[in-house]
């Protein structure tokens, strides 16, 4: 490694699209400069850091969006809500960043003030319920999990909570309230602004399951999947034949990139131009990885 160059850290890795997406972001702002994976295991992330604070950027994905904190001189906000990075900026210092949270937003339908049903809140799960909440939507999660759907209420509660603390401290009264419930997807017959599917299920192999029913998605005005491979999934297909607005997660992979860019040396796109390469990634994806032969990527 050089300090020109941005790599990605995990284990293990993989196929990943990550470098063909960074490399394409270079193009676009005219940077010249080299993105590549690099496989660590466990025991050696430690004695990797040195190597790892020389560059000017790298990203993070499992296991180790939590096991670099430690490592790191700062956290941004985005990291310090989720305690968990996946991009880090060097320079005097190494600051870690969550753009995942950044990918999401930019991906879905506007959030505020919807009716909103997520399905899993594990990982992404979770960073998309506390960013659905914190934008006033009013908020119903599946979870097979109840223990874990649980502790993510109570999560959400005391974000409410300290925001109230936090105005008392002001001297003014906060108006913050989260609408949340849980409830499993297969009881519901209601209307929702916006479905999210934050599950595996759809992914490859098992591409031919949806994680809601047909009546909920006929009831919905749009959905987002965070799969990405298939790049339309099945909770896609259906919406979509319904003429509903259906998001998959290149959208959110490609945009959490562009985040990283706009960390690591500040540079801009235009949105014409993104939403160009979420196209041509998903042309990628279905080039690389047909239906018949996929193998599940990272």
């Amino acid at each position: 490694m050089t300090e020109q160059n941005y790599t990605l850290i995990g284990h293990p890795l993989g196929h990943s699209m990550s470098p063909w997406i960074h490399e394409r972001l270079f193009r676009l702002s005219g940077k010249q400069a080299d993105y590549t994976l690099t496989d660590l295991p466990p025991e050696e992330l430690e004695a990797r850091i040195p190597e790892l604070k020389k560059l000017k950027g790298f990203n993070i994905t499992i296991p180790y969006k939590t096991d670099i904190i430690p490592f790191l001189d700062r956290l941004d906000n985005s990291a310090e809500l989720f305690h968990s990075v996946n991009c880090v900026a060097n320079g005097e210092i190494s600051i870690g960043y969550n753009t995942d949270c950044d990918g999401f937003i930019r991906s879905v339908p506007a959030l505020e003030g919807k009716k909103v049903l997520l399905i899993g809140c594990g990982g992404v799960g979770r960073m998309m319920a506390i960013l659905a909440v914190t934008r006033h939507a009013d908020l119903t999660i599946s979870e097979p999990d109840q223990k874990k759907a649980e502790i993510l209420v109570q999560e959400i509660q005391a974000l409410e909570e300290k925001a109230h603390q936090l105005a008392a401290g002001a001297g003014r009264v906060s108006d913050t309230h989260y609408q949340v419930r849980l409830a499993q997807a297969d009881s519901l017959d209601e209307a929702f602004d916006l479905i999210m599917n934050a599950s595996p299920v759809g992914m490859f192999p098992k591409t031919d399951r949806c994680p809601v029913s047909d009546r909920l998605i006929a009831k919905c005005s749009a959905v987002f999947d965070v799969i990405y491979n298939p790049t339309e999934t099945l909770l896609m297909k259906k919406a979509r034949a319904l003429g509903k607005t259906a998001v998959g997660g290149a959208a959110m992979l490609v945009w959490q990139a562009v985040r990283a860019h706009e960390i690591w040396y500040n540079s801009r796109f235009q949105r014409e131009d993104i939403e160009s390469l979420i196209s041509e990634m998903q042309q990628e994806i279905d080039r690389l990885f047909p239906i018949e032969k996929k193998e599940n990527a990272v």
